[in-house]
């Protein structure tokens, strides 16, 4: 069927429905799809591929390109906020693009994006929960779904329709520097967790206000990349999955499955390449699988500029990656490099159609996805933030989930001689680290930054402030950085960890303790009092030369701003009830290592917690 045909067909479909213009109310599925049908036959060639691409609001050359270029899409990708990081200050930005992209012939609102995966991460005051890796070790599916439910409001609250989550990656190396962003290294676990969060993000119908879209990544087998040395920081982020594709159904695809019976409207495409063949570009992936076999209705994303690299040619890639099955492209631009800015891509794509090398039919699937997904969330009747969902934002009942999700995640490796709960009539304890006390760490990478960072950079409580408002006034709590130990001690407590990372700069051979933790330790030591070790990292650590020295061990993953959930186990205020969604490793010989796959005994297997 030629083009002329496809639109002739579609027009003969919409004459009984010309009466459902925009701004009358779709009563069920089929009206759905015939609106987004008669939109459609209505656009012209650049308002179709306007409508596949998304831009960092960063990048805009001018804020009116919206209108100029018909954008279909805009992101705040890491450190992409305005300069009024506010709840209110995000809720003016989109409102302010969404009236310029109303202004187009059409009045096609944008759909905006963020990575929002742990709470609304990037905007100051919201409630930042534990990061994924936390999450799967509370075992507890409903927690997750009320977890993303409580960030689906926040996100809503600030006008953004869209979250790049849930991370559904299931991975087989810990030295990935996203190992934290996974559920667990277990499949299972991962589609149940993973389930749970598309329900809690988009709940029963999208056109729910406390309701957006979600997105699961990255399709497919990001977790199962191989460990290369070398001076590329993406050497195992952005690497290959030498697996055979039972194993890649069996381990990476199950979680993708989970997602779809949820209803997902997005799925973003991977960086990694499988046996080879880059997964931007892979139509048997994309469209075979993903949309075909599994009957994937929604929309596929591209990751940022990941079309780019299929091959050594820029319009090489924008026709392979299109044709594979990539609807909408995150560009998503440049104001330095002409050659990456959204203004050459769509010259580039719209030549490729005119000259056949990508075909309409093509082009109107990706849109007619798109245009699908935006009726569903109701941007043409609803375009623009919900005010009062503001007051929400950072509320104290979201922060007392968020508490919850802490102490359900803490796992208690060691326990000897059952020192934990501690006890409230100890007079004098000792807190030492640095981690105790900062914020930036505990919360991890995706927080206001993309990296993360150290510090207050935040509203929440630190985990020595968590302490102290536990204990009795009759108590002293001491702390010091570096582990000197003042006379009359009776417990010590050091926090140690690793400081904030995100994608590629969190890839680590060595996943080493730090030298300023060794110190605080060996301070502790030759105090000679009981110990307490708290961890904060993104995965395990190789800590199996000091655990003898420690009377108790417990890791705290990435918990987020409420640091007093940790406290809530430490005082036995609650039941220590995590288990570990990874396996600790006993050493780097171990490496790769999942339950299914061990040389020898680890350190402490999937599932344990301390007895």
């Amino acid at each position: 069927m030629n083009h002329f045909d496809t639109m002739k067909t579609l027009i003969i479909m919409i004459l009984p429905i010309l009466s459902l213009c925009s701004g009358q109310q779709v009563s069920n599925e089929t009206s759905l799809d015939q609106k987004v049908l008669l939109l459609l036959s209505r656009m012209t060639l650049d308002e179709k591929i306007g409508q596949m691409v998304q831009v960092d609001r960063r990048y805009l050359s001018n804020d009116n390109d919206i209108k100029q270029y018909h954008l279909g899409s805009l992101l705040s990708g890491g450190n992409g906020g305005p300069e009024n990081n506010s709840p209110t200050g995000w809720a003016d930005m989109y409102d302010q693009y969404q009236r310029i992209a109303l202004e187009t012939r059409l009045s096609i609102p944008l759909v905006y994006g963020v990575d929002a995966v742990h709470g609304h991460n990037n905007v100051s005051g919201t409630t930042i929960f534990p990061h994924n890796i936390g999450l799967g070790c509370t075992g507890d599916a409903d927690l997750v779904q009320r977890i993303a439910k409580l960030t689906a409001v926040e996100v809503a609250a600030t006008g953004i329709d869209w979250t790049f989550s849930p991370c559904v990656t299931v991975p087989q190396d810990i030295r990935w520097g996203r190992t934290y962003e996974g559920f667990s290294e277990n499949p299972e676990l991962t589609a149940e967790m993973g389930k749970a969060a598309v329900l809690g993000y988009q709940g029963s119908d999208l056109k729910d206000p406390l309701t957006i879209m979600a997105c699961a990544k990255h399709f497919l087998g990001d977790g199962g990349t191989s460990w290369k040395t070398g001076d590329n920081k993406y050497i195992i982020d952005r690497g290959d999955t030498r697996i055979d594709e039972e194993r890649l159904r069996q381990i990476h695809l199950k979680p993708y499955i989970a997602a779809l019976q949820a209803g997902v409207g997005t799925v973003m495409a991977s960086y990694n390449s499988w046996n080879g063949f880059k997964c931007h570009g892979h139509k048997y992936l994309l469209t075979d699988l993903l949309k075909e076999e599994l009957g994937f209705e929604g929309f596929i994303i591209s990751d940022w500029a990941g079309h780019r690299g299929i091959s050594a040619n820029y319009k090489t890639d924008i026709i392979a990656s299109i044709n594979a099955g990539l609807d909408m492209i995150m560009v998503p631009g440049s104001l330095e490099k002409e050659e990456d800015s959204y203004e050459h891509f769509l010259e580039v794509l719209k030549e490729s159609i005119l000259e056949g090398s990508i075909k309409m039919d093509r082009i109107d699937d990706a849109v007619r996805r798109i245009l699908r997904i935006k009726f569903q969330l109701d941007l043409f009747d609803k375009p623009f933030a919900d005010r009062s969902l503001l007051p929400l934002v950072g509320s104290p009942a979201h922060r007392e989930t968020a508490r919850e999700a802490v102490r359900k995640s803490v796992v208690v490796l060691k326990n000897k001689d059952s020192i934990i709960p501690l006890s409230k009539r100890t007079q004098n304890i000792h807190v030492a680290g640095s981690a105790a006390d900062d914020l930036g760490m505990q919360c991890g990478g995706w927080t206001i930054s993309w990296q993360g960072d150290h510090g207050p950079i935040t509203a929440g409580t630190t985990i020595l402030e968590g302490i102290r408002a536990t204990v009795s006034d009759e108590m002293k709590i001491s702390y010091s950085a570096d582990g000197i130990v003042p006379d009359g001690t009776d417990v010590g407590i050091v926090v140690i960890g690793e400081s904030p990372y995100a994608e590629g700069h969190g890839d680590d051979a060595e996943l080493n303790l730090s030298a300023n933790d060794l110190m605080t330790l060996k301070n502790m030591k030759s105090a000679g009092i009981p110990t307490v070790v708290i961890m904060i990292s993104g995965r395990p650590l190789m800590v199996t030369e000091y655990l003898h020295d420690w009377n108790a061990f417990m890791a705290a993953w990435l918990p987020g701003t409420e640091g007093q959930g940790i406290a809530d186990i430490l005082f036995g205020d609650y039941p220590a009830t995590g288990q570990l969604s990874y396996t600790w490793p006993r050493n780097l010989d171990q490496l790769p290592l999942s339950k299914t796959n061990l040389h020898d005994e680890p350190l402490f297997p999937f599932g344990y917690r301390a007895p």
